[in-house]
């Protein structure tokens, strides 16, 4: 009996077995991880070098008030803060982008889901148009601030002429020379550019829709309108958020477009948020200053990617 006992306590050649191999992967995957993290070790040193220490500098700067050329400010706590947030200047810049932002995203979503919906259809010549519709997107920002810059002319523009042939004006006007038109004509100006991206999402999106859902929706009789809604748009609604997101994102930085054909004129009418930072760093010449108002852009910027974040993550899982 008692020699019955004491083989029972004794553990078998399987469990040994099984407890040596759960060992040994244990092992193996911390060398794995190891492994992996010495792999990506050169990166991050990278990273820490060419955004860490830049980033952490400016952080440092904003609670200063150094010049651009001298780097021995004086601590001033969150003054540079306060100022920014009580400067008339910066709430209009942060007007501005706002309205920019909020004018260019709709726009550039609505077009984009019209188009990426036509060109899903079963058009003639689809690859060829799909094709043109790369090309406002490949173009380089200034290229493509340059030419609306002369679609734009007061004197020879093309604008210009095609409304004063349609009889809509009687006179060339200065787009870009009047306040009350020129951060509208650079929206036009960027909506024609980065629309595209939003169709090409949008078409993306729509290449998962299966197409035996689509046939028995309409075998049931639902019309266009009916089918989008039920089958189509909850398949794109994700591709759609991701692209709106990104643009805002991309929108409350905008500076080059804007630079290359108004320089933030007329009348500070088109100063950006991130013309406003770049004026103040380096023309003016005030580095803490710039600083904290580019920690403040950054921040705007950290809401949006939180909320790209949180679109994600609510997103059903299939």
């Amino acid at each position: 009996m008692s020699g019955t006992g004491g083989t029972s306590s004794l553990p078998s050649s399987a469990s040994v077995r099984a407890a040596a191999g759960a060992g040994l992967g244990r092992k193996r995957r911390a060398l794995t991880l190891r492994g992996r993290l010495m792999m990506i070790l050169p990166l991050l040193l990278v990273l820490a070098a060419v955004i860490g220490w830049p980033l952490l500098d400016t952080v440092w700067l904003s609670f200063t008030d150094a010049k651009l050329g001298d780097a021995s400010g004086n601590f001033v706590g969150i003054d540079n803060y306060l100022r920014a947030l009580r400067a008339p200047g910066f709430l209009k810049a942060l007007g501005i982008t706002a309205l920019f932002t909020v004018l260019t995203v709709s726009i550039e979503l609505f077009l984009g889901l019209c188009v990426g919906l036509l060109l899903d259809m079963e058009l003639k010549g689809r690859a060829f148009f799909r094709f043109l519709l790369i090309v406002p997107w490949a173009l380089p920002t200034v290229v493509n601030a340059m030419a609306w810059r002369v679609i734009y002319n007061p004197d020879f523009g093309a604008l210009n002429a095609l409304l004063l042939q349609l009889g809509i004006i009687d006179k060339y006007q200065s787009w870009l020379g009047s306040p009350a038109t020129a951060l509208f004509a650079i929206a036009a100006a960027d909506i024609w550019k980065t629309f595209s991206l939003v169709a090409l999402i949008t078409l993306a999106g729509l290449q998962s829709v299966p197409k035996e859902l689509r046939e028995a929706a309409t075998i049931d009789g639902a019309g266009f309108f009916a089918r989008f809604r039920a089958v189509t748009m909850p398949v794109i609604l994700l591709p759609l958020s991701i692209a709106a997101v990104l643009r805002m994102i991309e929108a409350v930085k905008v500076f080059d477009i804007i630079w290359v054909m108004t320089r933030g004129g007329p009348l500070d009418s088109t100063k950006s948020l991130s013309i406003l930072i770049y004026q103040e760093a380096f023309s003016f010449r005030h580095a803490g200053y710039g600083a904290s108002l580019a920690m403040l852009s950054v921040a705007l910027s950290l809401l949006l990617i939180a909320g790209y974040t949180r679109v994600l993550r609510n997103q059903p899982r299939a």
